[in-house]
């Protein structure tokens, strides 16, 4: 008997080792498309370099417009970006109307209003083994399927433990909240191997017909509005084999998932599944332990919905 999705998952999957770069730029010629790549950082400046390397090596070919959106960083990241080649914004000074950048996925909507390719590529800026592949990946599925409109990258992700770097075990947040969110209450994304990639590329009328949500709850909410807007079959994946990057504490792992579990409730209560009017906090309650015993903290997590870019007068 075939998985729930198989289907989906053979008709709806690339394998980057399969493209030509070539063959994807003559496409793009062909089809006259325009392709911004966004590239959100805070204090990155061990990898920001490398990452922008790879990006400039598809320059001309296959990349427009290259940005990074900074979100004030401290230790010289916007600088050496800007030296590197790539166009620099502070995310706070983008459509400062709306107030102070609220961490990475109010920096991915801002972009938004600071770029202007038919496609919008989102790379992440910690990885240790950046390759132009992760651009050129993303972009053929939406290069040679007008059906598509959002594509995420998947990969083997490597965990570092006491200075060791194991092959598998990355994916922490995905695998045991995501994944298990996603076979619950939107079974049709579930069949993504990577639902929380920071990898991915969409076409600029979907995304800016999009809200999106601030922190780390903008890749599940903007699967799940992907989903409700334009169905599954408009979403593609692609394999870019291995994903190096800096690995966070557990700590940092619980408040990013608490904050995707804020967004996939306000979803769910948005579509009818929990009581009307049901109210989320947004503070967080952790405990360390150390020698002296043990001690909370509590942090608020705070996750506010950015309307859609189309809606925005001021642009």
């Amino acid at each position: 008997m075939s998985a729930p999705g198989s289907t989906w998952t053979l008709e709806r999957t690339w394998a980057a080792r399969d493209l030509s770069v070539d063959q994807l730029a003559a496409r793009k010629a062909h089809l006259g498309a325009s392709v911004s790549v966004v590239l959100p950082a805070l204090n990155e400046v061990a990898t920001i370099e490398g990452v922008v390397d790879a990006c400039t090596v598809l320059a001309d070919r296959l990349i427009d417009e290259l940005v990074v959106i900074d979100g004030g960083s401290e230790d010289g990241t916007a600088e050496r970006a800007a030296a590197a080649g790539a166009r620099v914004h502070v995310d706070a000074q983008i459509l400062p109307e709306f107030g102070p950048a609220l961490g990475k996925g109010d920096a991915l909507w801002r972009a938004l209003a600071v770029t202007s390719g038919d496609i919008v590529v989102y790379i992440d800026t910690d990885i240790r083994n950046p390759d132009p592949r992760f651009v050129y990946g993303l972009l053929a599925p939406l290069l040679e399927d007008p059906t598509i409109q959002l594509v995420k990258a998947f990969y083997e992700r490597p965990v570092e433990v006491g200075k060791i770097l194991h092959p598998t075990g990355g994916g922490r947040v995905t695998e045991l909240l995501a994944r298990p969110l996603l076979n619950l209450f939107w079974p049709e994304l579930a069949t993504l191997v990577q639902p929380l990639s920071g990898e991915y590329a969409g076409r600029r009328e979907l995304l800016e017909a999009l809200p999106f949500f601030t922190g780390y709850g903008v890749e599940l909410g903007m699967l799940v509005d992907t989903l409700i807007r334009v169905g599954s079959q408009a979403i593609g994946q692609v394999d870019v084999d291995e994903r190096i990057h800096r690995n966070q504490s557990l700590e940092s792992l619980s408040r990013m998932a608490f904050g995707i579990a804020q967004v996939a409730m306000r979803r769910l209560a948005d579509d009818g599944r929990l009581s009307p009017g049901v109210e989320f906090p947004n503070t967080y309650l952790q405990f360390t332990r150390s020698a002296s015993g043990i001690s909370s903290s509590l942090r608020a997590v705070e996750i506010v919905q950015r309307p859609p870019m189309n809606s925005v007068a001021t642009r």
